[in-house]
């Protein structure tokens, strides 16, 4: 098993289907089959399971998978590196982001960055928190967006400042006397849209004051959620950064108090890993936006 071999099964993984695969790598179907076909037979194990239109992977191929991205993430980034050495800020930058922080912080962070160094290119992945460790611990990605505690044993970090949650509403569905805030206790009986990773936290608060939630949508999209908020659905939770994502005059921002939820992101990247030299910068940038810090 070669590098090629490896290659050209991860692309069968990542896009589902040998014809898909095949067209990726610049290769004849055929070919690419055959080309599997003896690398199973070479170690011996069935890679993938046969009869389904959508690639499925055995155990073997599914442990496979995982040291291939591995490994690949390796070479990629070794060969990066070498070549970005004395280059200046040129290359790729390979980030993953979980979904809500992804939509806030990326759109004014690449332009801003993109600005200022024109020769960068990107690769982003979006992906649940776990999977973004994940892909860090792999070498696929070299920085990752999360709003999860990170090991600092594992990662360096930085942690942007607690942002309160807040509700928001439709005009027609507004609640609460305050203009400004929303207890807890106000939204008995309310439907309620609330992003995945805070639903559990949702429900124990509210459980607390006496009450079972009325949850009527649980979303990991940030702007879905802020749409359906607009179209009187129910009452989203959500960072008060998404405010940004969409004016809209008939939408309410409330404060959600007593108590209170907040959230914060985290910009990770593994510990004693050379990073790109425009990973670097794009770093600092991170600092100098969000933190009002330079490199330090």
């Amino acid at each position: 098993m070669d590098i090629k071999d490896m290659r050209a099964f991860y692309a069968i993984v990542e896009e589902g289907n040998i014809s898909h695969a095949a067209q990726r790598l610049d290769i004849a179907q055929p070919a690419l089959s055959r080309q599997m076909k003896r690398l199973e037979s070479s170690l011996g194990v069935q890679l993938f399971e046969r009869g389904s239109r959508r690639i499925r992977l055995t155990d073997a191929g599914r442990v496979m998978y995982t040291r291939v991205e591995h490994i690949l993430g390796m070479v990629d980034g070794t060969v990066r590196e070498i070549t970005e050495i004395g280059s200046g800020i040129a290359g790729s930058v390979r980030l993953g982001t979980i979904t809500t922080s992804g939509a806030l912080l990326l759109p004014e962070l690449i332009s801003e960055f993109h600005s200022r160094y024109p020769n960068v290119t990107y690769q982003i992945w979006e992906a649940e928190g776990a999977r973004i460790l994940e892909l860090l611990d792999n070498r696929v990605i070299e920085i990752g967006i999360t709003r999860t505690q990170v090991d600092s044993k594992v990662y360096e970090s930085i942690v942007l400042p607690n942002e309160p949650l807040v509700l928001i509403m439709n005009k027609e569905q507004e609640i609460g006397a305050d203009s400004t805030k929303v207890e807890l206790s106000e939204l008995r009986d309310q439907p309620i849209i609330v992003p995945l990773r805070w639903q559990s936290v949702f429900i124990a608060n509210c459980r607390k004051l006496g009450f079972e939630p009325k949850i009527v949508c649980v979303s990991d999209s940030i702007v879905q959620d802020l749409l359906l908020a607009k179209m009187g659905m129910g009452m989203a939770l959500l960072p008060v950064s998404s405010k940004t994502l969409l004016t809209d005059g008939n939408l309410i921002y409330k404060k959600l108090v007593e108590p209170e939820m907040s959230t914060h992101t985290v910009i990770a990247w593994l510990k004693n890993r050379t990073l790109s030299s425009s990973a670097e910068h794009l770093i600092e940038l991170f600092r100098e936006m969000f933190l009002g810090t330079g490199k330090r």
